[in-house]
Formats: C-alpha cells, sequence, structure tokens
C-alpha cells in the first residue's frame, strides 16, 4: 500500500502542480463483506475529490475511474 501510495501521490502531484502531502500518513483495511458495504465505500471514495473542493461532481475528476461488479 506505501508503494502505491507513494507513486500515484508523485503522479498526481506533477500533473497537478501540487506541493505537500496527497494522501493521508495511515490506512485501514476493511473487509467488504456485502455488496451493500463496497457500493458504500465506493460512493464514499468517489466524492473524495467534491469534498476538497477540487471538483464539483465526481465525474468531473480526471481520475474518477469506475468499478464493475462481478457477481
Amino acid at each position: 500500500m506505501g508503494s502505491w501510495k507513494e507513486w500515484t501521490a508523485k503522479a498526481i502531484k506533477r500533473e497537478l502542480q501540487l506541493a505537500g502531502n496527497v494522501w493521508q500518513r495511515e490506512f485501514f483495511d476493511h473487509v467488504l463483506r456485502s455488496d451493500e458495504s463496497y457500493s458504500e465505500k465506493w460512493n464514499y471514495v468517489r466524492e473524495n475529490p467534491v469534498r476538497a473542493g477540487l471538483v464539483p461532481r465526481p465525474e468531473d475528476w480526471k481520475y474518477h475511474g469506475s468499478i464493475h461488479f462481478i457477481r
């Protein structure tokens, strides 16, 4: 996780010409036990750029990605 955060932080800072921290210092694992929980967490992550004031809508975030549910 640490390597991924370092790699993505460098890319984000370079692309957006930012200084300082991109990610929180710590993280925790969370086992997703249901589709509802998974959807809830994905929606929370999608809203992060909006809460940070970077974009007005999640869809406007260049790096928003998508999730495909596999059953």
